[in-house]
């Protein structure tokens, strides 16, 4: 059977737990046989977009040049995961619309929740005034609206977080099923 490409959008306020998630499940993929590549936002601001800010134009340029990439990786067969905040819906859907085999996954979580896990004290800073533009508090982030995924990383633990999301990709026919056994032993 031929893989299937497509591409596996993490959206999320900073600190939700994006990367944490997408790297599970890059790891579960392969552990599948599948090709996968991520582009974690932070990565890609150092290496495909240096240079930009985090104006709203900037932050724009930024999101569709992870989308380029990974409509790139979707029609080749490569199952792209995208984690970067995206915190605009127009661009998210414009990326969507562009890749096609698109999935949404919101990955929730509370202010006061990512105020209290928030090791730099960003938030705290943040909410305080002392760090302008910052996505959720100063600066816009556009919740999704009808995204195919949704995990709540204030509520639930990682392991369940995997388990709904590789399960919304195998019950979809995105990815083949996992062994029972593997999938027990990490409930």
């Amino acid at each position: 059977m031929e893989q299937k490409g497509f591409t596996l959008w993490f959206t999320g306020l900073s600190g939700a737990g994006k990367s944490t998630l997408a790297g599970h499940v890059s790891e579960e993929l392969r552990r599948r046989g599948l090709k996968v590549e991520i582009l974690d936002g932070d990565e890609v601001r150092t290496n495909l977009s240096k240079g930009l800010g985090f104006s709203k134009e900037d932050r724009d340029t930024n999101i569709k040049r992870i989308g380029y990439v990974c409509k790139l990786l979707t029609r080749n067969g490569v199952v792209a995961i995208s984690a970067a905040i995206s915190p605009y819906k127009e661009i998210r859907d414009f990326n969507r619309e562009q890749i096609g085999n698109f999935i949404e996954v919101y990955v929730q979580c509370s202010i006061e929740e990512l105020t209290r896990r928030d090791v730099k004290g960003l938030y705290k800073k943040a909410l305080a005034g002392e760090i302008k533009n910052f996505t959720g508090i100063s600066d816009p982030y556009e919740a999704p609206v009808n995204p195919e995924i949704t995990v709540d990383s204030g509520k639930q633990k990682e392991a369940e977080s995997l388990q709904a999301i590789l399960g919304y990709l195998e019950q979809h026919g995105w990815i083949p099923a996992g062994a029972p056994q593997a999938r027990a032993a990490r409930a």
